[in-house]
């Protein structure tokens, strides 16, 4: 929470529904108001209507890519400045480079991070490390 009072808003974007239950119980653990979503459309419908603090962006989804979603909601006026951390099981660094390229905030590798992890960069990112 914020100095308001105000939980932070995060939008969750996974198709993997079971993994997506564990970040979101975690993140609601953490005091985030967590809205989640399965795939790109939805992401992107959600971004501008939700306004969260901050998306988790699964790289491998059905219809729209999250290379693709990032890639609207950084040229997007109203989504621009959300912060979007990548959270994929693409390791290749072309993969990030991409990413990165794209605007992305962080880029983080599903195998190389344990929840912990993501819970704190988030926490990093929405300037809550104090």
């Amino acid at each position: 929470m914020d100095q308001q009072g105000v939980k932070k808003k995060i939008l969750l974007v996974e198709d993997d529904v079971s993994l997506a239950a564990v970040y979101r119980s975690r993140l609601e653990l953490e005091g985030f108001d967590i809205r989640e979503v399965h795939d790109g459309e939805n992401a992107l419908s959600n971004a501008v209507e939700y306004k969260p603090d901050l998306i988790l962006l699964d790289a491998m989804m059905p219809k729209i890519s999250g290379f693709d979603v990032l890639d609207i909601l950084r040229n997007t006026p109203e989504t621009a400045n959300i912060r979007i951390i990548m959270l994929t099981a693409l390791g290749q660094t072309k993969d990030k480079e991409r990413a990165e390229n794209l605007g992305v905030d962080e880029y983080l590798v599903k195998s190389q991070v344990v929840i912990g992890d993501v819970v704190e960069r988030v926490k990093h990112h929405l300037g809550l490390n104090g």
